[in-house]
């Protein structure tokens, strides 16, 4: 895949950003792997919190904020630029 494929497809769902972390081009899809897999361990930890009947509404708050996020991510990675997601997307996890 091309750099352009796999930060698109690192987008998509917890599948979709194996598949480009495994078959994509790594080292020039670095960026969106990185902000993608943020945007992942978010969700997963705003879905396990939102079992907790008090913090349910923050929760969803913040998964509004999310979704806005993925779009922002998944635009930025359809144009080839390396824009950064807000709050989050300076946590570096791949090196």
């Amino acid at each position: 895949m091309t750099k352009k494929a796999t930060g698109i497809v690192a987008y998509i769902t917890l599948i979709g950003w194996l598949v480009a972390f495994f078959a994509g081009d790594r080292e020039g899809a670095k960026f969106h792997l990185n902000q993608a897999l943020i945007l992942i361990i978010a969700n997963i930890v705003c879905t396990i919190l939102g079992y907790v009947p008090i913090v349910k509404y923050v929760v969803w708050i913040i998964n509004i904020f999310l979704f806005v996020c993925w779009i922002i991510g998944l635009v930025a990675a359809c144009k080839e630029e390396e824009k950064q997601i807000p709050l989050i997307g300076g946590i570096q996890i791949l090196k």
